[in-house]
Parts: structure tokens; C-alpha cells; sequence
């Protein structure tokens, strides 16, 4: 339990910023998750146009600190990657 005034505060913060970062990965995970269905699904339009929504959200997560850039650079290259694979 916090004691000092500045420590109640810390917790404050890290509360609130918690609840931002949660709200930033659903964010991520929901727009890579519709990239995901429409893949499976086979849709190869659909999933372009949802990867062009997911690709700057992933980007916007790492640089707001949710992953590192590499993660997200990874992530979209895999998902970019699995849509070419469409076509063949």
C-alpha cells in the first residue's frame, strides 16, 4: 500500500495508463484479428482492405510503447506475407 503523496499519485497514474494500454492492444488485436478472418475466409479483398486499417494500428501500438517495432514490423510482414499467398 502507498504511504506518501507521490506514491498514491504513482498509483494513480499507472491506473490510468493501464487502462489506456488496454484499450490500445484490444484496439491492435481486433484489427489483426479481421486480417486474420478474412484470410481464412479467403477473401483476399477484404483482407487487404482490413490490413490497410491494421497495418497503422500495429505500428501506432509500438510506438506508443504496447510492443516493440520489430514485433509489430513482424506481425504485419507475416500478415502481408499470408495475403500474397492468396493469389497462388
Amino acid at each position: 500500500m502507498a504511504n506518501t503523496k507521490s506514491a498514491k499519485k504513482a498509483t494513480r497514474a499507472s491506473a490510468r495508463r493501464a487502462t489506456v494500454n488496454k484499450n490500445r492492444v484490444s484496439r491492435v488485436r481486433g484489427s489483426v484479428r479481421k486480417v486474420e478472418e478474412a484470410i481464412s475466409a479467403g477473401n483476399k479483398q477484404a483482407a487487404e482492405v482490413a490490413m490497410k486499417a491494421a497495418e497503422p494500428e500495429l505500428m501506432r501500438g509500438a510506438q506508443k510503447g504496447i510492443f516493440h517495432k520489430n514485433t509489430a514490423s513482424r506481425k504485419i510482414s507475416r500478415l502481408v506475407s499470408r495475403i500474397r499467398a492468396l493469389i497462388a
